[in-house]
């Protein structure tokens, strides 16, 4: 018995049954056949890894680390860990130029926003694409994000005196994308918070959720952000704060990639890490708080289910608290890979798999004839938004819209 429990590795390969359901499961298999599937390249090829890194197959770098396989798993191997662990230990390629930007977020970040207009311009210009195409390898189909002129974090340094007035405090990780391309989510996030009467605080140091980093090998870099990540949220934490994000993938990387991928330890602030709609959802359910909704709110909407938050197991949270308003009309949306995952759908190499994984998504969206769809992650934002010409946000960003500010505040007492 001793023996059999010190031969179970961390990421339970030995557990694999040989059942194939991850392989029916897994988006890349289904449209790439140089992939060899997520038993094959996890548990399978770690057996033969662990005996000689020779056996390393360079085609593992196709995996979305969607994470499909490990919720279809019946046996709870950490199919996509061992996969990303098998690239970062024996991928010994160098990372590109390209690689390096694609997951630098805030750096590019700090370049963009300081000069937003200008580089807003270029990037939609197709000479700008096909050069990007031919010296970087980032597809010219692509369409970037546009920057915002202020960072999310100089408006809400100038907002931060007014959120000292509320009794109850949380602490908000608003990741890149808010920051730099998306800051009126993170004012809809703020204004939901304080209608409930929660002030909303910045903090102390932040930087990406390291997703992109990982997942272009870039992982000293990662595990270094990641501490100062964690012990920022300590801070919070200490302070009696919850630490709330709005974006599901920075959540799953935070809770369970840091400490499986990164050797980054978090089990004692990782339950007070949430998404904004799982921690206002259960404010709900336990009647601590009242949400009312504006009247003459109108809107059809589908949810789009991303794999990090199918992961999670919290999209029950955003669907309740979209069906919890009077005006709108939620069309059920079978869950399925919007294929982008991050930077992968802006390489080269990866995009037609990309759009591929994506099209029975895109196709459904358009039939299902909706004004919006909703969603909790930014990359699944960009990609239906491109390939379906949809508007999408943020389950926060309908809720701030449809809401009655001052009943709300009214119904819970804030002042």
């Amino acid at each position: 018995m001793e023996y059999q429990i010190k031969n179970i590795s961390p990421n339970n390969l030995e557990q694999c049954i040989k059942c194939t359901i991850c392989t029916v499961y897994c988006p890349v298999l289904a449209v790439n056949p140089d992939y060899p599937g997520p038993k094959q390249a996890g548990p399978d090829g770690e057996r033969y890894r662990l005996k000689n890194p020779e056996f390393y197959d360079a085609a593992l770098k196709y995996c979305l680390n969607c994470k499909r396989c490990e919720v279809a798993c019946p046996s709870n191997v950490k199919i996509g860990d061992i996969i990303q662990t098998a690239r970062i230990r024996y991928d010994k390629r160098q990372v590109s130029l390209r690689d390096r930007m694609l997951a630098s977020t805030d750096f590019m970040g700090k370049m963009a926003t300081s000069m937003s207009f200008i580089v807003n311009t270029a990037l939609r210009i197709p000479l700008t694409k096909s050069v990007m195409d031919f010296t970087l390898g980032i597809d010219h189909h692509r369409n970037f994000p546009t920057y915002s002129s202020e960072t999310f974090e100089s408006w809400m340094r100038r907002k931060a005196p007014d959120q000292s007035r509320f009794p109850r405090r949380l602490s908000y990780f608003h990741g890149c994308f808010v920051n730099y391309n998306n800051p009126a989510l993170g004012r809809d996030f703020v204004k939901l918070m304080n209608a409930i009467g929660y002030g909303v605080s910045l903090l102390e140091k932040e930087r990406c959720c390291g997703v992109a980093k990982i997942a272009n090998k870039m992982v000293d870099e990662a595990r270094r952000d990641a501490r100062l990540n964690i012990g920022s949220i300590r801070k919070a934490v200490s302070r009696g704060q919850q630490v709330i994000a709005t974006s599901s993938t920075c959540v799953f990387t935070i809770r369970d990639e840091y400490p499986h991928l990164l050797d980054v330890d978090n089990a004692d602030v990782r339950d007070s890490i949430l998404l904004a709609t799982a921690f206002l959802n259960r404010l709900v359910d336990e009647g601590r708080v009242k949400l009312v909704f504006r009247k003459d709110y109108r809107r059809r909407i589908t949810y789009h289910t991303p794999c990090h938050m199918q992961k999670l197991g919290w999209a029950i949270h955003s669907v309740s608290l979209l069906r919890s308003i009077p005006g709108l009309t939620l069309v059920p949306l079978e869950s399925s890979c919007c294929g982008i995952a991050g930077t992968y759908g802006f390489k080269k190499e990866n995009y037609a798999y990309s759009q591929a994984i994506g099209r029975e998504l895109f196709d459904r969206i358009i039939e299902a004839g909706v004004d919006l769809v909703a969603t909790d992650c930014e990359t699944c934002k960009m990609q239906i938004e491109m390939s379906t010409g949809v508007k999408v946000e943020n389950p926060v960003t309908i809720l701030a819209e449809a809401l009655d500010v001052e009943a709300t505040m009214k119904a819970n007492g804030v002042k």
